[in-house]
């Protein structure tokens, strides 16, 4: 029975001693170091295990940490993932250092690789610091009523590459992180959402300017979307070229998202007290005076 279990361990010890040998056949040399099966095989355990650690300690600052700390949801965000992005790249050079390798034989094509990289990444590393910037400087956040070129809508999220505007036709448009620090935005809501709009209004030459002021205040007066505090006010702009200028300013919360609208409900509003009001809306006019053509001269 002794004999039995002594050759059964001297075959289960050839087997790893073989398993063992076949691990450390080298496949190929990299930087004067021989790169092995077994170097592969830990590579592969080491970097999965890596991987689940970074995403837990992620999960751990975005469910736990983080949150008691009152941030935005876009800070927390950016912070955890700068945290994962950390520890991976820690780890990897742990990890390849403990396997062997040195890593001092790879700075020349690490070097080439980075100088094609850079080149290649330019336009994120750019929008990625200037998502960094925007979460922290907060010029803008989630909410915020914004116009940056020709796109304006309310802005529904903020990463690290490019921020996520929704408009009032329910677009999405995806702007690069860029965009806001090369150019100008325009954010309706930095402060708080009571927003101010003016109204252009013109009348012809021949109406009473108080009489116009009076029934603008009260089309302003009876629209359930115009605060009144502050009060509208009726600003006499210019003595245009056909008519008299007038801007209705007014303060609205509700529709700070949707100008267009109030602007609509109010020369609906406006048009109809004007024609009950008999007031002229004047329209551009031209007189064109014809001329005779001069008499023809004789010539001999």
């Amino acid at each position: 029975m002794e004999k039995a279990y002594e050759s059964f361990y001297e075959r289960l010890l050839d087997a790893f001693n073989a398993f063992k040998e076949f691990l450390g056949t080298p496949l190929f040399e990299l930087g004067g170091n021989h790169i092995t099966l077994g170097t592969i095989f830990y590579f592969f355990i080491a970097f999965i295990m890596l991987g689940y650690f970074s995403k837990l300690i992620r999960q751990l600052l975005v469910r736990t940490i983080l949150p008691k700390a009152n941030l935005e949801k876009g800070v927390i965000a950016s912070i955890a993932s700068i945290t994962r992005i950390i520890i991976i790249f820690v780890g990897s050079v742990v990890i390849i250092q403990t396997a062997g390798i040195d890593l001092s034989a790879l700075t020349l094509l690490a070097g080439a690789l980075g100088v094609g990289i850079g080149f290649g990444l330019q336009n994120i590393t750019d929008n990625f610091i200037s998502g960094i910037i925007i979460l922290f400087e907060k010029p803008i956040k989630v909410g915020d009523r914004i116009e940056v070129g020709d796109v304006q809508g309310d802005v529904i999220n903020i990463s690290f590459r490019a921020t996520m505007i929704l408009t009032n036709d329910n677009i999405s448009i995806i702007v690069p992180n860029s965009e806001f620090i090369s150019s100008r935005v325009i954010n309706w809501s930095h402060n708080d959402r009571n927003i101010r709009f003016r109204i252009p209004v013109g009348v012809s030459y021949k109406e009473d300017p108080e009489k116009v002021k009076r029934i603008l205040l009260e089309v302003a007066g009876k629209n359930p979307h115009i605060n009144n505090n502050p009060p509208p006010t009726v600003l006499f702009s210019e003595f245009g070229d056909s008519s008299l200028n007038f801007h209705l300013a007014v303060w609205t919360t509700t529709h700070t998202d949707k100008p267009n609208m109030l602007k609509s409900e109010l020369y609906f509003e406006i048009f109809k007290r004007f024609r009950e009001e008999g007031i002229e809306i004047p329209f551009p006019q031209r007189d064109l005076h014809i001329k005779p053509p001069l008499p023809a001269f004789e010539t001999r």
